[in-house]
């Protein structure tokens, strides 16, 4: 039996110190990868969207589904997914997770034609709801509550550079056109990192599940499936099919799925006290303020990132690299921002952090649009670089705290549930902005364009959509009040031992 292993009483082995930080370490390693894996993933197939398109012949509509269908899987299933981590071992799910994300992604890149493409690519996005939710439950099994501030820094800062190294890394694997591949290394990467993760992780990762029996509720599962579609379908396919009336139907009855979402999870609760939403956890007051919050900071994300590259590539005429190296500012500012946020910061400062943050976004986009409307079709990377910097300031204090406060009062037993609930609203805020682009960028954009018409109306819709984003900044600032002056592991870090009758989670071999 090893140091990690359970005896015989039940109880965990505890390991010597060294081992046992040596081990988390490394495990924290593997399941950030993972996580930096699925980030880029999300970005990087934007960039090249105009060599699949020549390539494999893909049509206008197949070309929305392979970026929307792993969306749809991913936003679908990340509950499902959380619970199930809680139900079967996170440690079990995420090689789960892993090991189909990275099938899924070399199906993607040898993908004999469009339609195989777009079905690998909804594997990819449910894999990914296997893999995802269980990085944070993992970090919140794994380390205790004083570590976690230095350990959500981290995570943070990989949230930083996977969301704009995508695109780089997009356009360099695109241009570079490897063995003559063409944009199937964007995918094909994807495999030994995977295979490494999933070696790594069979042997470091720690195994974790819920201290009680919990079943995985099937019915909840569909209404959340359902609920999802019907809000995010008519979101993605709106646009193309020019907003149909059954598109608005569908998106007002999902309220009403969500309701009787709510109603059947509560009688589940009481009943065998295994529901998949555990809506006890919105009793909680940091974690019901932080999941409006980051919903709300998902449709800013959504709205910034999709404008902005057409601003750059479709706008001003830039070409794929071009365009990824100017986010290289953005990039380096959130990583850095997010490191020291959690682990300086927010000791410190406490909430004042993340509303910092908010405001400094606002300040960077507001700056953005008066350099856009100053320089217009005649604006350089470099005249950009300050407005990014600001941004990616903000952003950094905010991405990594606000998963700190989110989940700080949270227990143990509930990790699963509450990561995946997490990232599930973070892509509803993400689907919602990606909606209002047609409203607040295409909205103010001509039918009928010259050629020489289309960069200057694009420059005009992305100074008009930043004004939105900055208003949405100002809405996340008011949200902000309602979050914890202090997240609880910065109050609470000395307490360490559990209370009487408080349950650790159960830890098997």
């Amino acid at each position: 039996m090893t140091s990690t292993e359970t005896s015989l009483s039940g109880i965990p082995d505890v390991p010597s110190a060294a081992a046992g930080d040596r081990r988390r370490w490394f495990a924290l390693a593997i399941v950030m990868t993972a996580a930096f894996m699925d980030l880029v993933d999300v970005t990087i197939v934007n960039i090249a969207i105009p060599s699949i398109r020549q390539d494999a012949g893909a049509s206008v509509s197949q070309i929305q589904w392979i970026t929307a269908g792993y969306a749809l899987a991913f936003a679908a299933g990340l509950i499902t997914g959380g619970r199930l981590g809680d139900i079967h071992g996170r440690k079990r799910l995420f090689l789960v997770g892993i090991g189909g994300f990275t099938l899924a992604s070399a199906l993607c890149g040898f993908a004999a034609n469009p339609e195989m493409l777009v079905a690998a690519r909804i594997l990819q996005g449910g894999m990914a709801a296997m893999m995802v939710p269980q990085v944070l439950s993992i970090v919140h099994a794994t380390f205790p509550a004083h570590e976690r501030g230095k350990v959500f820094g981290l995570f943070g800062a990989v949230v930083g550079l996977g969301a704009v190294s995508g695109p780089l890394l997009g356009a360099l694997l695109t241009e570079w056109n490897l063995f003559g591949l063409e944009w199937r290394p964007i995918f094909l990467i994807n495999l030994p990192v995977g295979i490494m993760g999933l070696v790594l992780g069979s042997r470091f990762i720690t195994e974790s599940r819920a201290p009680r029996a919990l079943k995985l509720d099937l019915v909840g599962v569909a209404m959340v499936v359902l609920g999802l579609l019907m809000l995010l379908y008519p979101l993605t396919r709106g646009e193309e099919l020019d907003w149909p009336v059954w598109g608005y139907v569908s998106m007002a009855g999902a309220p009403l799925v969500f309701a009787a979402l709510v109603a059947y999870e509560r009688r589940k609760a009481a009943r065998d006290g295994s529901p998949l939403v555990e809506l006890s956890l919105f009793r909680v007051k940091s974690f019901a303020a932080g999941i409006a919050v980051q919903t709300v900071f998902g449709v800013g994300l959504g709205i910034f990132f999709l404008v902005w590259t057409l601003y750059m590539q479709t706008g001003l005429g830039w070409s794929p690299l071009r365009a990824g190296l100017t986010g290289v500012p953005f990039s380096l500012a959130v990583s850095t921002a997010a490191g020291l946020s959690v682990q300086k910061l927010v000791p410190r400062f406490g909430r004042g952090v993340l509303q910092a943050g908010a405001l400094l976004m606002a300040v960077g986009v507001l700056l953005y649009l008066w350099e856009a409307e100053r320089y217009g079709m005649g604006i350089s990377s470099w005249q950009m670089a300050l407005p990014l910097v600001v941004m990616g300031v903000g952003m950094g204090l905010i991405v990594a705290p606000l998963t700190d406060a989110v989940l700080s009062e949270v227990p143990r037993e509930h990790a699963g549930s509450a990561s995946g609930l997490i990232n599930t609203v973070q892509q509803m805020g993400n689907a919602l902005g990606l909606g209002l682009v047609s409203v607040v960028f295409f909205g103010v954009i001509g039918d009928h364009l010259r050629p020489e018409q289309v960069g200057p109306a694009f420059v005009d819709a992305f100074q008009h959509a930043l004004g939105w984003v900055a208003a949405v900044m100002g809405v996340i600032f008011l949200l902000m009040f309602a979050l914890p002056r202090r997240p609880a592991q910065h109050v609470e870090a000395a307490a360490e031992l559990p209370a009487v009758g408080e349950k650790e989670p159960e830890l098997v071999s």
